[in-house]
């Protein structure tokens, strides 16, 4: 058998696609790229201005962490969304509709809290579901029907927390105690209630590694349960946008749904799923919420979608759908924890945290589209 020996020709062009792709080009296409590095440079820049000030602590991780963890669980749903082509500007009004559907129950209908939470999910993704189906069947932008739900949810919390209570603030006063609730349920308390990690906090206390209190314990008690939901949401999310055919599919509907249509794909369950998948997201953080202040308000989670959606725009998702990262839109929520308790520790004046965060979206925006046409797309 002959065989070809022909050696390619020395100096000849070498083909774009079988050109090896180095690991920092790898690195640098993907979406959470910027947001990644906007965490280092805010990890940097507060390490110099306020690295002697406890921000770094074991208190100042858990103070910062959670801020960011309740931003995050939103973000995941977020960037998801988005990635998926759609917005969901009801998202702030969720949380305190939703806290208002598990408080009231709890504290006026004699509800064991567990029946409430139920309740309050039910409810929530049912709405989840009315805007996916809307924007679906009506063609319309998803901004303008998520945007109508914005008005009705808030008006909603304010109108029925006032009919069935007179207020719109529920505490726990008296014998109205919703933190008792929360921990004298084995389940609730479990999966929304106190912190995890208290022995280890404690045994790193006692190391001398964190700082203790007179007894011997950690001054900080332990990680919050928010956190804990936002790195498995995290985590969740990720893998289904990764390694899942429905990460494909969302993929594929965020960057050209009629052609997604087109193939077999199908649309409008991936849009209305993920639009439920938000309000699971919202109402998750609104009972995290009760259970850590002991009370639900009709007003709560003000500017929450506009966090969300610049948390995904910071970690690298498209205003126009079909490229993002969840990984990303969890640095971004970080890079609001930080900047926001962060500022505290220094010299700073609060009134600069929005100021910041203005510049961080514009920034991201900037540097995101850079990135995708120089090393996504190929471009030079």
């Amino acid at each position: 058998m002959n065989q070809d020996t022909t050696q390619p020709t020395v100096g000849a062009p070498v083909d774009d696609r079988v050109r090896a792709v180095s690991p920092l080009r790898r690195l640098m296409s993907r979406p959470e790229f910027g947001a990644l590095a906007g965490t280092l440079l805010v990890i940097v820049m507060f390490g110099i201005s306020a690295g002697g000030s406890g921000m770094f602590s074991a208190e100042g991780v858990v103070n910062w962490s959670t801020v960011a963890a309740y931003l995050g669980v939103l973000a995941v749903g977020a960037s998801l969304l988005m990635i998926a082509g759609e917005f969901d500007l009801s998202v702030g009004s969720m949380i305190g509709f939703a806290g208002m559907l598990l408080a009231i129950p709890a504290l006026y209908w004699g509800w064991p809290i567990w029946l409430a939470a139920i309740f309050a999910f039910a409810v929530a993704l049912s709405l989840g579901w009315l805007n996916g189906w809307l924007v679906v069947r009506t063609g319309l932008p998803s901004f303008i029907v998520t945007l109508a739900f914005f008005f009705i949810l808030r008006g909603l919390s304010l109108a029925v927390s006032v009919i069935f209570t007179g207020k719109t603030i529920l505490s726990s006063n008296g014998d109205l105690v919703l933190r008792e609730m929360f921990a004298n349920d084995a389940v609730i308390s479990f999966l929304f209630h106190g912190y995890t990690l208290t022995g280890l906090f404690d045994a790193l206390a006692k190391m001398g590694l964190i700082t203790a209190r007179d007894d011997g314990t950690a001054l900080a008690i332990g990680m919050p349960k928010v956190v804990l939901w936002w790195l498995a949401m995290t985590t969740g999310g990720a893998f289904v946008l990764a390694r899942t055919r429905m990460g494909n599919w969302i993929q594929a509907v965020g960057g050209d749904a009629h052609a997604a249509k087109n193939v077999g794909i199908p649309v409008a369950r991936v849009k209305i799923s993920l639009f439920i998948f938000m309000a699971f997201c919202s109402t998750v953080f609104a009972i995290l919420q009760v259970a850590d202040a002991g009370s639900a308000a009709a007003d709560r989670g003000l500017q929450k979608e506009f966090e969300a959606i610049i948390a995904a725009v910071i970690g690298g998702c498209l205003l126009t759908g079909g490229y993002g990262s969840v990984i990303g839109a969890a640095f971004g929520a970080l890079i609001f924890g930080m900047v926001q308790i962060g500022i505290g520790y220094t010299s700073i004046d609060n009134n600069w945290y929005r100021v910041f965060l203005g510049l961080m979206l514009l920034i991201a925006v900037l540097f995101n589209n850079y990135i995708r046409s120089k090393f996504a797309l190929g471009k030079r």
